[in-house]
Order: structure tokens, then C-alpha cells, then sequence
């Protein structure tokens, strides 16, 4: 019997529309047989200047609501799950944070992957912010399971330099590992846990396996989750940049994941009614 192949990313420009799903999907939150789960910034808000300056809209939020009363919706983000929580700020949704490291949920779901490295963190931490200290544009943010070290107002030149000594820094610390996302690098436990293995957890442990999941993200962190749901659930990407991805369908900013949501809470509204109603 010959192994299946692994699959293979495609460039993001030539992945269908995710508009194409919204039929399908629809059928399945009626039936009660989907699950969402969503990034934050760059697909749920826009990226701001600041971490400290992202916001939710309003009506969008009222649709993640009105959807988290038909279906289970998580956001799997590399903020803290407190920091989500209470941007979110909807009781009825499950939190994955710190890229999956924390995970929080209704009726006191509490799920925690992370607390083993706190300390390597903590001296991690008081050398990088020494290290990074000469570069211009430059600065560090402390998560519970993870360390940024954020680069969106440096300079051009800035990025290679500061990978290497970021590079050196982490050899230091075996127990973490460097990743990279968009304008940031992170120091993470060095575990086998992501976004993705913490959707699998949702689904196995929480959620319900029989659910079919559907993941949205734009960050290359989110390709860890759109690889875990290959062959079992759907991966959608969200930007324009030209790049490969394991997600097979796409959507161009969070505006469009806004329409795309409002969408399927009105498909999943379809019916809702009893027959002979009205």
C-alpha cells in the first residue's frame, strides 16, 4: 500500500474565493456539524500600529455572538488568551492563545501547554531586552508562553541583523525556539504545540470530533493550523501577499472576513424557523 503524499502549498493567488463555501457551510452550521476558528489580527481586526491598538468592531462582534449561539467559534491567536478574552469579549467562544500555548473556554474550560518554560522565558526575557536594546524601532513584548520582539517601525536594514543576534540568543536557550510572523520575531517553548495541534485538542477534547472545522488566519504562524486540517477540515487564507500556503481557499483582508462571516450567519439563519412559520 503505498503512503499518501504530503500535501503540497499553493500559490495564494490561484486558490479559489472562499464566497465558493458559503452554501456548503451554511448547510453544515444549520445542521449543526461546524466549527469556526479565527486569528485575530490581520482576519477578525485589522493589524494596528500597536498590539495595544487593536479593536474589534462592534458589528462584528455581534455576528461572532450571534454565530457562537449556533455554533462552536474559537480564536486561536498569538496574543495572550487573556488579552483576546478581552478584546473578544464574548463569554460563549473558546480562547487559544499564546499560539495555542493557553487555552480557555466555556464552562471553565482551562487547557495549559506552556507553564514548564516559564522560567527559561523569564531569563530569556531579561537578555533580550538588553539585546535588542541599539536597534531603532525595536521593541520587546512579554506574553504568558512567548517573548516578541516586534520590528514594524524599524528600519529596512534592521531585520537581518536583529534575526542573527536574536539567533544567537536563542542557542542559549535550548528550551526555546525562534519563529517568525509578520514584522516580529517570537521566542516560543520549544515543544511540539501550535496553533494547529491546539485546534486538533479543541476538536478532540472539547468541541466535538465530528464537527467539521473551518480555520481562517493570514499570519504564516496560521499555516501550522492549515496543515493539522488538511484532509479533515477546510484552511482559508486571508491577504494578497504572493506566497505558498496549505490553505485552499482564500479572502483579501478582514473586511472580506466580515462580509464572509455575515454571510454564513445569514445562511445559517435559512430555515431556522419552524415549517409553517412566519
Amino acid at each position: 500500500m503505498r503512503p499518501h503524499a504530503a500535501p503540497v502549498p499553493r500559490a495564494l493567488p490561484e486558490l479559489p474565493h472562499a464566497r465558493e463555501l458559503l452554501a456548503d457551510l451554511a448547510a453544515d452550521c444549520r445542521d449543526r456539524r461546524l466549527a469556526l476558528f479565527l486569528d485575530f489580527d490581520g482576519t477578525l481586526a485589522p493589524i494596528a500600529a500597536h498590539p495595544r491598538l487593536a479593536r474589534l468592531d462592534s458589528g462584528l462582534r455581534r455576528t461572532l455572538a450571534a454565530l457562537a449561539a449556533r455554533l462552536p467559534v474559537a480564536i486561536v491567536s498569538g496574543r495572550a488568551a487573556a488579552d483576546v478574552r478581552r478584546l473578544v469579549g464574548i463569554e460563549e467562544v473558546y480562547i487559544a492563545g499564546s499560539h495555542g500555548f493557553e487555552i480557555t473556554g466555556p464552562g471553565g474550560l482551562v487547557h495549559d501547554e506552556g507553564a514548564a518554560f516559564t522560567g527559561e522565558l523569564d531569563a530569556a526575557e531579561r537578555e533580550l531586552v538588553e539585546a535588542v536594546a541599539g536597534f531603532p524601532g525595536v521593541w520587546v513584548e512579554r506574553k504568558p508562553y512567548a517573548i516578541a520582539v516586534h520590528f514594524r517601525d524599524a528600519p529596512a536594514d534592521i531585520p537581518p541583523a536583529l534575526e542573527a543576534r536574536l539567533t544567537a540568543l536563542a542557542r542559549r536557550h535550548p528550551a526555546l525556539l525562534l519563529k517568525g510572523g509578520k514584522k516580529v520575531f517570537e521566542l516560543r517553548p520549544a515543544k511540539a504545540w501550535d496553533k494547529g495541534r491546539a485546534v486538533l485538542w479543541l476538536l478532540d477534547r472539547a468541541i466535538g470530533a465530528d464537527r467539521r472545522p473551518v480555520f481562517l488566519g493570514d499570519d504564516v504562524t496560521d499555516e501550522d493550523a492549515f496543515r493539522q486540517l488538511e484532509g479533515r477540515g477546510i484552511g482559508i487564507v486571508v491577504g494578497e501577499e504572493r506566497r505558498l500556503t496549505h490553505a485552499r481557499y482564500r479572502l483579501r483582508d478582514p473586511e472580506e472576513v466580515r462580509a464572509f462571516l455575515t454571510a454564513l450567519l445569514e445562511g445559517c439563519r435559512e430555515g431556522a424557523a419552524a415549517p409553517g412559520g412566519g
